[in-house]
């Protein structure tokens, strides 16, 4: 940073769905809000989007292969477009959602677009870590804060559906199923099928519809299984007891219903037919894209009526997802902290928060608590690097702290077996203290690494840099969602 006290960023982010492809521009002002007297304390104070790009059809070369190239060309000419070169970007993210983050070749998209952003925050989402991004983007997580209200935003794209209950701001609960608007194809404003997925095969099946590729197909016809799925999505809302088609369809496991729901948003490409407020009357208005995306979203805003949600618009529909993927913060870290110098810096270290409210008493709970997180959020041991984030132990006495200390080790031990360091984000001024304990309870030498005074939420992004100040605090960049911070 700057001995100025406020700069200005550009920040991109990517989203690469299971039917279009778009990205966003963005200015961010960060300042520092402390006194001159203070440690200083930067973060951001004002974000404006200066280009949006089209919404593109994501280019595939088959199925299964989602054409990189052609992804790296749209976002060369909506470079151009925006009047920005790579050189000119400071940071942002890219995200691969839906059918597409199950590409054979989503590895290969990521190195394409290397060239695109000063620093790419993920390559691809989990459904759960996607819905979360999602409700953020729509401002789903905003209104419960401001409202001090449960809300669950419901994605709804072109293979999936992801849902993220909000409640204060927070994401507490997030799960995923198989129905989206492109799960059936057609030919554009016609009636013949030239493609039938899997999860559209079921629901065909259990409805007892035979529709067959190649057939031209009557509204009649078709409604039937697209109130099939409609209604799937809704009875995830509502009860723990499921349908057949709804178990079949399930991608994770679904919403645990902690939380009384009663309003729903609805974001993603199928979003804007759900609150349209005439319904497609003719097989051309349905597969105006190739697709049942319009009867989707109609049958399931009748759908949610029925079952007596009330149905609230998000600030953003089809963009919800890229408004919502990544951008950065700067915190400094509390000046009681736990370290090895030689691991930093770390880039992009995901953040679990696995405790929404008082941290078990048992080593035993902690770390099953833990473990149902890192499960919850499809985290990968063998190439994600995770910080646990936490408010900080039930009391500030040293046997929690210890029980604490000892909990982690057990949550974690999967994870450490893989020579991954061991990064804490603690709310609470303990971070010298804990990580000692874990060091004392540990039967080996672990790389460490335990920073206090810092907020963080659950799939937020990090980056820890060197030690400052004689090694007593560390800057962290936090890499939220920051259009909904």
């Amino acid at each position: 940073m700057p001995q100025s006290n406020n700069q200005r960023i550009t920040s991109v982010g990517i989203d690469i769905g299971t039917t279009t492809t778009q990205l966003v521009i963005s200015q961010l002002t960060i300042e520092n809000t402390a006194s001159g007297s203070l440690v200083p304390h930067v973060e951001i104070t004002d974000k404006e989007v200066i280009h949006r790009s089209q919404i593109y059809f994501t280019p595939l070369i088959d199925r299964d292969l989602v054409n990189a190239v052609a992804i790296s060309k749209i976002l060369e000419s909506e470079y151009k477009a925006a009047g920005l070169s790579p050189e000119m970007i400071d940071t942002g993210a890219v995200i691969i959602t839906g059918e597409t983050a199950k590409k054979e070749n989503a590895k290969a998209i990521i190195d394409a677009l290397a060239g695109f952003a000063g620093d790419f925050v993920v390559a691809t989402a989990g459904a759960n870590l996607e819905a979360i991004f999602a409700g953020k983007g729509s401002g789903a997580a905003l209104y419960s804060a401001e409202r001090h209200q449960v809300v669950v935003n419901i994605d709804v794209g072109g293979g999936t559906s992801n849902y993220a209950t909000f409640f204060e701001g927070k994401a507490v609960d997030s799960s995923c199923i198989n129905v989206g608007g492109h799960l059936i194809e057609f030919e554009r404003h016609g009636d013949r099928i030239t493609y039938i997925s899997e999860p559209a095969k079921i629901a065909l099946q259990i409805t007892g519809q035979r529709l067959q590729v190649g057939e031209r197909v009557t509204l009649p016809q078709l409604r039937p299984v697209v109130q099939a799925m409609a209604a799937s999505v809704v009875e995830v809302l509502k009860t723990p007891l499921h349908s057949d088609l709804t178990q079949k369809l399930l991608m994770t496991p679904p919403l645990q219903l902690g939380h009384p729901i009663r309003k729903v948003m609805i974001s993603g490409g199928v979003a804007d037919y759900v609150y349209a407020e005439n319904q497609p009357t003719t097989m051309a208005e349905v597969t105006a894209f190739g697709d049942f995306g319009p009867l989707l979203g109609w049958e399931l805003k009748a759908s949610l009526k029925s079952a007596e949600f009330i149905l609230e618009k998000p600030n953003e529909t089809v963009r919800a997802t890229v408004i919502g993927t990544g951008t950065q913060s700067v915190n400094l870290s509390g000046s009681t902290i736990h370290l090895q110098e030689t691991t930093l810096p770390l880039r992009n270290v995901m953040v679990v928060s696995p405790f929404s409210a008082i941290i078990p008493e048992t080593p035993l709970k902690i770390a099953e608590v833990i473990r149902n997180e890192i499960i919850r959020l499809q985290v990968d041991h063998s190439e994600s690097v995770v910080a646990i984030a936490m408010k900080g132990p039930r009391t500030m006495s040293f046997s929690d702290i210890n029980s604490l200390a000892q909990g982690l080790l057990l949550g974690l031990q999967d994870y450490i077996v893989k020579d991954k360091p061991l990064i804490l984000v603690i709310e609470a001024d303990c971070g010298k203290v804990l990580g000692q304990c874990i060091n004392a309870s540990a039967n080996r030498v672990l790389e460490v690494i335990c920073i206090d005074q810092i907020e963080v939420d659950n799939c937020d992004y990090i980056d820890i840099g060197k030690p400052l100040m004689g090694g007593r605090v560390v800057p962290v960049v936090l890499k939220t969602l920051v259009f909904n911070r």
